[in-house]
């Protein structure tokens, strides 16, 4: 053990350093023109490892979820999931108890039929650990303190940098890197990663084109530019490159979504939303870039894509843990109490919840002792 000791004034000791604010749990859903899919975190205690996370998915075709977990593997740890495209999608399983390395397995029919496929190294415990690109079996991921790319769906991985050297990369060094949150493609496939930035005003969103990073985050108003960023997701679906940032720390911070399209450069921002001392406990990102956050004290948020406004929502259903902005079907809140997940509807921002369908799923608690 290294020890340190220093003189200084007491009348002139530096304040300690904001927390950064916290990333939302794995609880999303993800969802395209056609698919919608959602990780929901179910059972009793997860420190007794009776916490089963579970999958679900609806077609846009239909009105009804259906109960899809891929078989065969312990969900104490949770889903990632890297897509969707269409009916296709990868999920990955966090590592939980004894298994240190993640899974990885991909269905093509909407959750009928999964194949196991290779695995990866321990996944982060971030929402987009994961994510696939646009050429068959590409899939970038982030382990800790460092980033990995697969070109062979998992079957091997290069490691595109660790958190230490992109740091002190000049990139990193103008945003004072702290921390990976986030890996995703451009819509043009090039591989992304996201963290926090310890220097005000700058958002840590990188590309890595040819063999180096660059810094390729959206420039924020000067309102924010005195606040420390943090990218809590980061997402690409139907074209649309999907960033959510909180600004400011943990006590005070400032939700905005960010947007750009076709991996052009140029960003939109959505008007900032106060969260009032409330944590972001999900964050879900539907088709044509719309968003949809859970904050703690109930309070739902949507945004229907650039250019709209933040609209609050009715207070959400007890339990609820994720929204779902899938087309055709309104908002839905899905809620979850211990085996059962209730899915509630609402058709605008101002209206009542209806309970839609509820799923009881078969749980073996305490298999997972």
């Amino acid at each position: 053990m290294i020890l340190a000791a220093g003189c200084g004034s007491q009348h002139g000791q530096a304040a300690a350093a904001p927390s950064p604010a916290p990333l939302p749990s794995l609880a999303i859903s993800v969802g395209s023109a056609t698919t919608s899919w959602a990780t929901l975190e179910m059972g009793g205690s997860a420190s007794q490892h009776n916490n089963f996370w579970q999958l679900f998915v609806r077609p846009a075709t239909s009105a009804r979820w259906g109960l899809v977990t891929p078989p065969g593997m312990a969900t104490n740890g949770g889903f990632l999931l890297a897509g969707p495209a269409g009916r296709s999608i990868t999920a990955a399983f966090r590592p939980s108890q004894y298994i240190t390395y993640s899974p990885l397995t991909s269905t093509v029919d909407d959750g009928a039929h999964w194949a196991t496929g290779q695995a990866a190294a321990g996944l982060a415990d971030v929402p987009d650990a994961l994510a696939a690109g646009p050429g068959a079996g590409t899939l970038i991921g982030l382990v800790p303190g460092a980033v990995e790319l697969s070109r062979s769906a998992g079957s091997g991985w290069t490691r595109l940098a660790t958190q230490r050297s992109l740091a002190a990369a000049a990139p990193g060094r103008a945003c004072q890197l702290t921390r990976f949150t986030a890996a995703a493609f451009s819509p043009a496939g090039a591989p992304l990663v996201a963290g926090s930035c310890a220097r005000d005003g700058v958002a840590g969103i990188f590309s890595y084109t040819g063999s180096a990073w660059q810094a390729a985050g959206p420039a924020l108003p000067a309102s924010l530019a005195s606040q420390p960023v943090t990218v809590l997701r980061l997402s690409t679906t139907a074209g649309y490159e999907t960033a959510l940032l909180a600004v400011g720390s943990k006590a005070s911070a400032t939700v905005l979504a960010a947007w750009t399209r076709s991996g052009s450069g140029r960003w939109a921002l959505s008007p900032s939303l106060p969260t009032q001392g409330r944590q972001v406990q999900s964050a879900s990102f539907g088709p044509g870039g719309t968003v949809g956050l859970v904050l703690s004290g109930r309070r739902g948020e949507t945004l229907s894509g650039p250019g709209a406004s933040w609209q609050q929502l009715t207070t959400l259903p007890v339990g609820t843990q994720t929204l779902v902005l899938g087309p055709g079907h309104g908002t839905e809140a899905l809620a979850v109490h211990r085996s059962i997940m209730t899915v509630w509807a609402q058709a605008s921002a101002s209206a009542g919840w209806t309970r839609k369908q509820v799923i009881n799923v078969p749980i073996s608690y305490g298999s997972s002792s």
